[in-house]
C-alpha cells in the first residue's frame, strides 16, 4: 500500500478530494458506508459518482448531503423499501447530472480503462434511446465488417474506487471472494480505497481458499479496518441489512427535513451491525 499516512476513517476522507470520480458498488457488493459517513462529515462536494453498475443508499446519502455533481448509473433504488427519493428529487429538479447507462455499458467502460484502451465496443445497446441522451457513445463501423455498426463507450477511468469487504491483510491484499465487479473497479481506478472487517497478520496468498478471491495490493492504495463498515447496509456471510434502519429511511427521506433527521441521527450513530 502507497499511502500510508491514510491510518484511519478521517484520513481516508481528507484523501478523496473534491470533484472526485469515485467508483463505488452496488449494495449487496460491499459498500463502505463508514467511509461515506467520513466524507459526509467532512463536506466533500461535486463528486462524480460512477455506480458499479447501481447504487442504492450509498448514492442516497451523498446525493441528499449535496456531495453529488454528476452520477453515472444504471439505476439508484432502494430495492423492497422503495425508490431513493433523495435522487429523484434531485434529477426532477437539475440538481445534478445523470448520465444514465446499462450494466453491460459500465461494466464495459471499466474494463476498458483496466486495459488501458480508450474505448470498449457493446452491441446490446444498439437502438436504445440511451444513445440519443449519451452523446459520448458513439456508433461506429467495424473495421472487419462492413456494414455492421457497434456502439464505442469510452473508458471510464474513476479517480477512486471506495468499497468494503470483509478481510484484508498487513501487505494490503484484500478478500472480495466472488464479487469480481471489486477486482474491475480496482483494476481501473487510479487509487483504490477499502474499509475492512478484520486485518489478517498473515497472507492471504497463503490460503489457498482464500487466494482466488483476492485482489493484490499492488491494486489497492490503502486499507482501513472499520468493524461493521458496510452498516446500515449489510455484508456478504457477515450480516443482514439494517432492515428497521432502512424502513425508517424510505419513509423519512421523502421529505427535505426528513432526510435531514435521518442523517443527523446516522452522521451520529455507531455503526451497528446485525448479529
Amino acid at each position: 500500500m502507497s499511502e500510508h499516512h491514510i491510518r484511519d476513517l478521517f484520513d481516508l476522507a481528507a484523501a478523496v478530494p473534491d470533484g472526485a470520480k469515485l467508483a463505488v458498488p452496488a449494495d449487496y457488493s460491499g459498500v463502505a458506508m463508514a467511509a461515506t459517513r467520513a466524507l459526509i462529515r467532512r463536506g466533500v462536494r461535486h463528486l462524480h459518482l460512477v455506480c458499479v453498475p447501481v447504487s442504492g443508499l450509498q448514492a442516497e446519502m451523498l446525493i441528499g448531503a449535496g456531495a453529488v455533481k454528476v452520477i453515472e448509473s444504471s439505476a439508484v433504488t432502494l430495492g423492497e423499501y422503495g425508490p431513493a427519493p433523495r435522487f429523484v428529487e434531485a434529477v426532477r429538479y437539475g440538481k445534478i447530472t445523470l448520465k444514465d447507462a446499462t450494466c453491460p455499458a459500465i461494466h464495459a467502460a471499466l474494463q476498458a480503462a483496466a486495459k488501458g484502451l480508450p474505448f470498449m465496443p457493446l452491441r446490446g445497446i444498439l437502438g436504445s434511446d440511451l444513445l440519443a441522451h449519451r452523446p459520448d457513445w458513439r456508433v461506429i463501423e467495424n473495421p472487419f465488417e462492413a456494414g455492421d455498426p457497434i456502439v464505442a463507450l469510452p473508458a471510464i477511468r474513476p479517480d477512486i474506487a471506495l468499497f468494503h469487504a470483509p478481510l484484508a491483510d498487513r501487505e494490503g491484499n484484500v478478500f472480495i471472494g466472488r464479487r469480481r465487479e471489486l477486482m474491475t473497479m480496482a483494476h481501473a481506478a487510479r487509487r483504490t480505497f477499502v474499509t475492512v472487517e478484520e486485518i489478517s497478520e498473515t497472507s492471504l496468498f497463503d490460503d489457498e481458499r482464500l487466494a482466488a478471491g483476492v485482489i493484490p495490493a499492488l491494486y489497492v492504495s490503502a486499507v482501513v479496518r472499520a468493524k461493521s463498515g458496510a452498516w446500515p447496509l449489510g455484508l456478504w456471510n457477515a450480516y443482514e441489512a439494517d432492515d428497521a434502519f432502512l424502513r425508517r429511511y424510505a419513509t423519512l427521506a421523502k421529505t427535505d427535513e426528513g432526510f435531514a433527521q435521518v442523517l443527523a441521527r446516522w452522521l451520529d450513530e455507531p455503526a451497528m451491525a446485525a448479529e
